[in-house]
């Protein structure tokens, strides 16, 4: 758990080193500034993102018992591909100060493809602890983590369809899915059964 959230800090902090000053004349910070608002949108999105992750990863760890060599393997793919997130953020911020439409299709593309494998990751970690209840605390329903899977399946897919709405509509239709998946995950980060719990006035104080 302390190696997966050091990774998961380590992916954060590199997000930042894609924000530079703009290169502006003098008395033109403020609108150079101003004009790299797609640079601290990508950031936002991906630093929103990470941090869900985290979320969702510290969840999931509550409910572990232990961990044997398929699951080792499942939590570092998940290590891998949120690895990659600074990357797409960073082209997508290049593409975003040049201005090139076609450039941005591809960028938000790229994003895409990024987020559904990430997706893809945790349905494969929650799959593994699905046909594998025992390696879950004794407290956990053995059918927790099955009901866990459509998350991370609704990812893949929408991940995929903003990507494509991105190059087919327009880039900033692709933005704004990037900005609802992590509200969405954000909100269910304790479990599929946590908003109902959220609304009855309760919650599962343990996470």
């Amino acid at each position: 758990m302390a190696f997966s959230d050091a990774v998961i800090a380590i992916v954060i902090t590199l997000l930042v080193l894609d924000l530079r000053p703009p290169e502006t004349d003098p008395g033109g910070l403020l609108a150079g500034l101003l004009d790299e608002w797609p640079t601290y949108l990508a950031y936002a999105a991906s630093y929103i993102y990470l941090a869900v992750i985290w979320l969702n990863h510290k969840a999931a760890f509550t409910r572990i018992r232990e961990m044997d060599i398929g699951l080792q393997w499942a939590n570092l793919g998940i290590l891998a591909t949120l690895a990659l997130v600074p990357w797409p953020t960073a082209v997508i911020a290049e593409t975003a100060r040049t201005g090139n439409v076609a450039d941005e299709k591809v960028a938000v593309a790229l994003y895409a493809l990024v987020g559904a494998l990430l997706c893809l990751a945790w349905l494969f970690f929650f799959s593994y602890l699905a046909r594998h209840p025992e390696l879950t605390k004794e407290e956990v329903d053995d059918s927790y983590f099955a009901h866990e899977r459509p998350r991370a399946l609704i990812g893949v897919v929408l991940y995929l369809a903003a990507g494509i709405a991105g190059v087919l509509i327009h880039p900033l239709v692709a933005s704004a899915v990037f900005l609802l998946l992590p509200a969405f995950y954000g909100f269910t980060s304790h479990g599929h059964d946590h908003p109902a719990k959220l609304l009855r006035g309760g919650g599962d104080t343990g996470d």
